[in-house]
């Protein structure tokens, strides 16, 4: 089940809010779990037992590391630690990394080994680094240990962020999990949140996705090479709208039920350097990244030499994070090397240079990184970079290339806007956000936005089937 889809919006999200409101306050966090198990079932009945197996472990861990600790048996405690790590990264390596170990092996050294037979339980990635990120924090003293089993299971399987993020750390919401307060502000805003990143979903990433389709679904011979960056174009837009859209929902609807999730993007596309970028696109990643492998490698606290091997580590993860395929490993060195590239010359260059000039060399690259990023299938998607280059396509620029820039410009023009801040100053604007006086003001045009962007949305997906999530698969 997606957010963008009629089922979520007209049956399962009305039935949860209504059981979840009567419900006596002390029920609520069950009413969430049953539903967030539910939510998961639909589209991964099978993996229900995965992430109940998941949560069981953390769980007990959690609790081992916590009674150890208070013991000061701390060598007790680590070996929970260390098997909390190794149960969890061995789960994922086994259901998300197996088959990709195997090939590399066949095409090594002439094996001949069978593939596993396993479906990648949606959201894998993403509820693991969850439950890791909590155990973790158990044995540094940041977080106490979970006593009560539903509440870390419903920590574990919200639905909100169950499958495609943010990656909400333990300690983000460990108050609110217990004495969290709704209220009809919070309930307003979400609800309001919800709407925009439904619109930037089904409004923008779905359209801008058919454009990439069409230019992928051409020989790399036919493509001219402004047909090529058209495409690249589009699949920047997309995946930007699709995932920061998705995470809108997620934040709108945790604060739809009394949480309060941290930002996930902050226009990323406005940068002005890649390690900028990386501040701001997918940030609950990239903090756990830094919080749980960069800073114990020992960070930048020893010398320019590790601080740099340390990057490398991080990025060589986070491209395999998004995949076990050769294009995400390719795609995390690339930005591993433009970072290190950053720290050690090329920011020092960029603090001289006009803010333009920054802001083109950032987009130029890291419209590159999602041509590699955007195949799976590395024979295709070097001739697709070739392209863009010019070699191998078929010209500069052809009747495909121009009947489809025109007849997508509007909204190309929107999604570059949309992309910016531009958007977001000007509803804070018009909804007078700092000025209490226009309390009614700002409800009226409140309900207009969300009416509108429901109604829109749901003109689109009545008529259109193609609505999928990038991030799911991750």
């Amino acid at each position: 089940m997606v957010f963008s889809s009629l089922l979520f919006l007209f049956r399962f999200l009305p039935i949860v809010l209504v059981c979840y409101y009567i419900v006596p306050r002390r029920f609520r966090n069950v009413v969430l779990f049953v539903f967030s198990l539910m939510f998961y079932a639909w589209g991964e009945p099978v993996y229900v037992g995965l992430l109940l197996v998941s949560s069981v472990v953390d769980y007990t861990l959690g609790r081992f590391i916590s009674s150890f600790l208070a013991k000061k048996q701390r060598n007790h405690a680590r070996v929970c630690l260390l098997l909390s790590i190794m149960i969890n990264l061995g789960i994922l390596g086994v259901f998300k990394y197996a088959n990709f170990l195997i090939s590399c092996f066949d095409n090594l050294f002439g094996f001949d080994w069978d593939f596993l037979e396993l479906a990648l339980p949606i959201g894998i990635s993403f509820y693991t680094f969850q439950t890791l990120s909590y155990t973790i924090d158990v044995y540094r003293g940041r977080v106490k240990a979970q006593n009560h089993f539903i509440t870390f299971a419903t920590y574990v399987a919200l639905f909100p962020q169950l499958i495609a993020g943010p990656i909400v750390r333990y300690e983000t919401v460990e108050q609110e999990l217990s004495t969290r307060r709704e209220s009809l502000d919070d309930f307003s805003k979400g609800a309001l949140r919800f709407c925009i990143g439904l619109a930037k979903k089904v409004l923008i990433a779905n359209n801008v996705g058919v454009i990439f389709n069409e230019v992928a679904c051409m020989d790399s011979g036919e493509l001219s090479t402004m047909t090529a960056w058209l495409g690249v174009v589009s699949f920047t837009f997309q995946i930007y709208f699709d995932f920061s859209g998705y995470s809108d929902m997620a934040i709108g609807l945790g604060q739809m039920f009394g949480f309060h999730f941290l930002e996930n993007f902050e226009h990323p596309y406005e940068a002005k350097s890649i390690t900028e970028f990386w501040r701001r696109w997918h940030i609950s990643l990239s903090t756990w990244f830094k919080e749980y492998v960069y800073i114990p490698l020992g960070g930048n606290r020893k010398g320019m030499a590790k601080q740099l091997r340390n990057i490398a580590i991080v990025w060589l993860l986070t491209g395999l994070w998004h995949g076990a395929s050769l294009n995400f490993v390719l795609w995390g060195a690339y930005y591993g090397v433009l970072l290190v590239l950053e720290k050690t010359v090329l920011l020092k260059v960029l603090k001289k240079l006009p803010k333009l000039v920054c802001h083109i060399y950032t987009m130029l690259l890291v419209i590159g990184g999602w041509a590699i990023f955007s195949y799976s299938d590395i024979v295709n998607g070097d001739a697709y970079v070739a392209a863009l280059f010019g070699l191998g396509a078929s010209g500069f620029a052809d009747g495909q290339f121009l009947y489809l820039l025109f007849t997508n410009l509007l909204l190309l023009l929107m999604a570059a806007v949309g992309s910016t801040t531009l958007p977001r100053r000007f509803g804070l604007w018009l909804l007078g956000e700092h000025k209490e006086q226009w309390t009614v003001r700002r409800s009226v045009l409140s309900c207009l936005m969300m009416v509108l962007c429901i109604g829109f949305c749901v003109a689109f997906l009545i008529s259109d089937s193609y609505n999928p999530f990038l991030y799911f698969r991750f």
